[in-house]
């Protein structure tokens, strides 16, 4: 193969990635012996461990005591739902203030001038 060229390494299954992990992990091979047995490059067994700690941190995240574990894409969708509704509230409030402000340019009244 032409230097320069990155060769192409195996596309492993979860099931395979899973088990290189469990692999590493408990120290029954080191990444360099795992990616040699996997056939893969170690940049994908340091890749594998990132995506399951990762996945964990997230996991671990989203659970709390007397509520079902939410799947990643769960727990994203209901921070994403906090935010609109935050988002949401700070648009109300904007939007009276900017019809306080243009009542009072309109009616030429201010709460601060005098009448006159």
């Amino acid at each position: 193969m032409p230097r320069g060229i990155p060769k192409r390494g195996r596309v492993l299954s979860p099931e395979e990635r899973w088990q290189l992990f469990l692999e590493v992990c408990s120290e029954q091979l080191s990444q360099s012996d795992a990616a040699r047995k996997w056939g893969v490059d170690v940049k994908t067994v340091i890749n594998v461990r990132r995506l399951v700690k990762d996945a964990a941190l997230v996991a671990f995240a989203a659970s709390r005591p007397g509520r079902p574990v939410l799947t990643p894409a769960q727990a994203e969708l209901e921070e994403l739902r906090a935010e609109n509704a935050r988002l949401s509230e700070a648009l109300k409030e904007l939007a009276i203030e900017l019809s306080l402000l243009r009542g009072r340019q309109r009616s030429g009244f201010s709460a601060r001038s005098p009448r006159g």
